[in-house]
């Protein structure tokens, strides 16, 4: 599947605007964005429900939307699973799987498509269930009955509007686990729009972050959290620490003292350069610490359960022109397990490992 160029606007409202995107047969694609960012207008132009302005779509090489061409959402192959399941109240389990398969030429015979019912049903865990009605059915069950129609006419996509969110976290986290199991069984090839950060790094192949009506990054989850292209993504994937630096002799001199970075190309030093810093890679360590590091003072913490999040406020400066250096700019630490500092306790900060940094500095 792939986007070139995508515009649409409703008015004088751009939604999206050159969008573009490439999607590799049998992956799961995780599209990424805040509210208002234009998520749902993409699913809608991939399924057929609106045209694009400008730039085309194409299936499987195949332009589907485009100046000249435009296939309907029924000639498309693509199986659509959103938000609450949207089944059918009056249709058994197998009536809703059996829906698309009427419109999809899976077999002229009913024979064939009982069959091809049994066999979705089996696939997703729900064998034994054909003659239950949907409100017979817990949510996990019914967005599962909605997986399973979607992949009835073994479409050539899969789009997944947001299907977990109605559920409770211990469910969201069972039922994407498992969806992506039948997923990678069937060989179909997905898109999940999502809000949920945890969501997109932990499931999909690749993670694609809309901003502005445009794709400004696209790569394996740990690409897009320890090596994002800008600062704007750096700030809205996961906890960072975000600050400017010096880029002299390879490494940058900044609010937490020398830091080893990484940058996307060779640049002329010394230079001015934004830096992020994951609250992980930073480790604390009694504030009488000797040596040249900055130090602090823990001004509040966060319990997760499996880590805390600390927030310490770093004393006068000693390195780095960032003018959010100045005091009261806090850093985020997170720590394993349920110990840490109180707040009050004074501490020292060291970063470890290797810091990403772009030559543009991330806004303030």
């Amino acid at each position: 599947m792939s986007v070139a160029g995508a515009r649409k606007a409703f008015g004088e409202r751009v939604v999206l605007e050159g969008l573009s995107l490439e999607v590799e047969a049998g992956s799961l694609t995780a599209i990424l964005g805040g509210s208002g960012s234009g998520k749902t207008t993409l699913l809608r132009l991939l399924a057929g429900f609106e045209r694009v302005d400008a730039g085309t779509i194409a299936l499987g090489g195949r332009v589907v939307d485009g100046p000249r061409q435009f296939v309907p959402p029924e000639r498309r192959r693509i199986g659509y699973v959103p938000q609450e399941g949207a089944l059918f109240p009056h249709l058994t389990v197998a009536g809703n799987v059996a829906f698309g398969l009427r419109a999809g030429g899976i077999g002229r015979r009913r024979g064939a498509h009982e069959a091809r019912v049994r066999e979705l049903l089996a696939l997703v865990g729900l064998g034994g269930f054909e003659k239950r009605y949907p409100h017979h059915l817990s949510g996990g069950e019914r967005q599962r009955v909605a997986v399973a129609r979607a992949l009835a006419n073994r479409p050539a996509l899969v789009l997944l509007d947001e299907p977990f969110s109605s559920l409770d976290v211990e469910l969201r986290t069972a039922m994407r686990r498992e969806v992506v199991d039948v997923l990678r069984t069937a060989g179909a090839t997905a898109i999940l729009v999502t809000h949920d950060q945890d969501e997109a790094l932990s499931i999909a192949d690749r993670v694609a972050v809309l901003q502005r009506g445009a794709i400004v990054q696209c790569d394996e989850p740990s690409v897009i959290y320890t090596h994002p292209v800008n600062g704007e993504v750096a700030r809205f994937v996961g906890h960072g620490n975000l600050m400017l630096g010096r880029l002299e002799h390879g490494v940058v001199q900044s609010v937490l003292g020398e830091i080893a970075v990484e940058l996307p190309a060779a640049v002329s030093e010394p230079c001015a350069v934004g830096v992020l810093v994951r609250p992980e890679q930073i480790d604390l360590h009694d504030a009488a610490t000797d040596g040249k590091v900055p130090r602090g003072v823990v001004v509040s913490r966060e319990f997760h359960g499996h880590d805390v999040l600390v927030a310490i406020r770093l004393d006068e400066p000693a390195w780095g022109p960032d003018p959010a250096g100045r005091p009261g700019f806090e850093v985020l630490v997170r720590l394993p397990g349920p110990e840490a500092p109180e707040p009050g306790e004074r501490v020292a900060l060291r970063v470890r490992g290797v810091a990403a940094a772009w030559l543009t500095a991330p806004p303030e």
